[in-house]
């Protein structure tokens, strides 16, 4: 792969990461004020039903999962094995559209 898109990779995966902390924060506070609060399952679900909120949050949760961890186990696969190429770009974007699929299904079932 051209070293311009190395780049890319590279500051796709820091941005994304820069989305993940703040998400991932915000989400074990929501966990723990909902567990705290003594929230059941169903509760949760009643608050976060219809949610346009909840939906964009964790939509944005799930784009910035998929890129972050389909770049980071690219590059660990790359590091680790002989595996290099243009099938290992494609088993990562594979990865990448499988957790995307996933987690929108998530997402849906959620909000």
């Amino acid at each position: 792969m051209t070293a311009r898109v190395e780049l890319w990779l590279y500051m796709a995966q820091r941005v994304s990461a820069m989305v993940l902390a703040p998400v991932v924060l915000v989400h074990l506070l929501t966990i723990l004020y909902a567990i705290r609060g003594g929230l059941t399952a169903a509760e949760i679900l009643g608050r976060t039903q219809g949610s346009v909120f909840w939906m964009l949050f964790y939509g944005l949760f799930v784009v910035a999962a998929a890129v972050h961890g389909s770049i980071g186990l690219r590059s660990i696969v790359r590091e680790m094995t002989a595996w290099h190429g243009r099938s290992l770009n494609v088993a990562a974007l594979a990865f990448c559209l499988l957790i995307l699929v996933l987690g929108f299904r998530a997402v849906g079932a959620v909000t």
